[in-house]
């Protein structure tokens, strides 16, 4: 196959079910992809660049934090992606797939229906939704953008796009079943949960940091206020009561006023010489961390906007064969039940904790808990198991 991808995520792409699925698993089954996408890092001139089997066109992005450089660089991503245009118009595709992308999207099915080009849309968030949730919010910064950014996009998504488009994935069973509540088909819809690449589930024997000894916790993504985190900093608290010499990491966070909050609360409950926090690392040092870890944590504040989500966290933990002890949440109360990989609490401090003290107290158990987490992530989210999943989406529903 042969197809073009506009894509919102940036150039080189950094989340996996982009980087992995398609640059690389897609590569290997020998499908060829042109790539339209913005650059993440400055970039004075647009120009091609390799991307898997395919082409990638990276836009010209504008350097600076300044009000007026990120104006420039949105304004820099919109007249790149008229380039996907040109390409489409240019023919030679079996079909179009346009990602995350709404105002565009629109633009972008029309010309696939003009050209006579099956069009197939990804969505891996609620951002509709997010927006205007952001817009309610007494914290938000510019509200009235994020209802007009909210509105837009619901607007061209749920009566535009999605409608009309030959074939939509989405991230979750949950995804699928919210918006088909909106007036869209749901056989229209294929479910494409998050998994983990070959790389990570063979690098399960890798290199461990060796600052992190038993017994130890560990809590590996972001830290904005709104997770919530502090209830894990809350049961840690009865967690080394129980046992004393405990450890928790938190690893990860990129503002350092959320990794503060989070150290202020560990000094109120007295637990903070028991804490470390890493601050952001490069991918494979933090796997290092959860390499090391006895227990790793995934918590989910229960929210309508994230209970639609495929958290990547806890199949990446499981890939390494650590327990895990999560939330109630659709998708991880369905795959820690299927697995057996670990145990799924409500969102209480004292829920997490006691989950923790009985799995660091009972190691064999706990161990046994990450080897089946294991098994399941080799069946059923290995990329190379989800990429032959989609490529059977495209060629049953398009008639490839």
């Amino acid at each position: 196959m042969k197809f073009l991808f506009v894509t919102a995520d940036k150039y080189p792409p950094f989340r996996v079910d982009v980087r992995v699925l398609f640059a690389d698993e897609f590569s290997v089954r020998g499908h060829e992809i042109d790539w339209v996408m913005a650059s993440e890092r400055p970039r004075k001139r647009a120009g091609v660049e390799t991307l898997g089997n395919g082409r990638a066109w990276v836009g010209a992005s504008a350097a600076g934090e300044s009000r007026l450089a990120k104006a420039a660089r949105q304004m820099q991503v919109f007249l790149h992606d008229w380039r996907a245009l040109l390409l489409l118009l240019r023919g030679g595709y079996d079909f179009v797939q346009v990602k995350d992308k709404f105002t565009f999207g629109a633009i972008m099915l029309l010309a696939a229906k003009l050209t006579r080009t099956p069009f197939v849309y990804w969505l891996a968030f609620p951002f509709p939704e997010a927006w205007l949730d952001e817009a309610r919010s007494p914290v938000a910064r510019h509200p009235w953008v994020s209802w007009l950014r909210g509105h837009t996009a619901r607007l061209m998504l749920y009566k535009v796009i999605l409608p009309r488009a030959d074939l939509v994935f989405v991230q979750s069973t949950g995804m699928r079943d919210s918006i088909a509540t909106k007036g869209v088909p749901a056989d229209l819809m294929v479910p494409v949960p998050m998994g983990v690449s070959a790389q990570l589930l063979e690098s399960r024997d890798g290199p461990r940091a060796p600052e992190v000894a038993s017994p130890s916790v560990l809590y590996l993504g972001s830290m904005v206020r709104v997770r919530c985190l502090e209830t894990i900093v809350q049961a840690f608290r009865s967690v080394v009561d129980a046992v004393p010499a405990a450890t928790l990491f938190f690893v990860g966070g990129e503002n350092q006023a959320d990794i503060d909050f989070l150290r202020d609360e560990a000094v109120r409950l007295g637990v903070a010489e028991r804490i470390v926090f890493t601050g952001p690392l490069p991918r494979d040092q933090a796997f290092a961390y959860v390499r090391a870890a006895d227990v790793c944590l995934s918590p989910i504040h229960p929210n309508p906007i994230l209970d639609v989500a495929s958290p990547t966290k806890l199949v990446e933990y499981m890939a390494l064969a650590k327990p895990v002890v999560a939330n109630e949440h659709p998708e991880q109360t369905q795959v820690v039940a299927a697995s057996g990989g670990g145990v799924i609490v409500p969102w209480a401090a004292e829920r997490f904790a006691s989950a923790v003290i009985e799995l660091l107290q009972d190691p064999e158990h706990a161990a046994e808990m990450g080897r089946k987490g294991r098994e399941y992530v080799e069946r059923h989210r290995s990329y190379a198991v989800i990429a032959e999943h989609v490529e059977g989406a495209y060629r049953s529903r398009l008639s490839l």
